[in-house]
């Protein structure tokens, strides 16, 4: 009998969400996203609405000179606005795409900590049961606390529907 030992690559790790993940709650869920995708955390302010979007969209932000659509989490999930708090708060992520990288928040309640989550802590996402989709759940780590669900970030935001509005005149920028 031949013992076959099978050795995973270090993208094949973060596939499943092991590595840093910055944890934070929406929906009074706890959640995380790959460090490597978060660029910072912003306070949660002004918006300015961008016309005939998704209902999870809630608009653009000036990050820097930069168009930075904002996606509601809560929304994207189905669930409704984010009820915003002390600790809402906005965190840009940067997205990879063909002609080069993108800037989008994310509207979540509020950030906790990053947390380095090893491949044993993290179970295959549950195909039902949850209120997140499964196909936007990369894994599921185990916690003294319950579970924490990894969110597979490119699935959840798709560049392809938010990229049109980085596009908005200077016009709705300034006014």
């Amino acid at each position: 009998m031949n013992d076959v030992i099978a050795y995973s690559s270090s993208s094949d790790l973060q596939d499943r969400g092991a590595g840093q993940n910055l944890s934070f709650h929406c929906m009074k869920i706890a959640l995380a996203l790959p460090i490597n995708r978060v660029r910072e955390i912003i306070e949660y302010g002004h918006l300015t609405a961008v016309p005939m979007m998704p209902n999870y969209v809630l608009g653009v932000i000036n990050l820097r000179g930069n168009v930075v659509p904002v996606v509601d989490l809560s929304a994207r999930f189905g669930a409704g606005a984010t009820v915003l708090g002390k600790r809402t708060c906005i965190i840009i992520l940067e997205l990879p795409n063909t002609d080069g990288p993108h800037l989008v928040g994310l509207v979540v309640d509020a950030v906790d900590e990053v947390l380095d989550i090893e491949i044993a802590q993290i179970e295959p996402p549950p195909s039902f049961g949850t209120a997140i989709r499964s196909d936007f759940i990369m894994g599921m780590a185990r916690r003294e606390q319950g579970f924490l669900i990894i969110l597979k970030v490119d699935k959840l935001l798709d560049l392809d529907e938010l990229l049109p509005i980085v596009d908005v005149p200077d016009a709705v920028m300034t006014g």
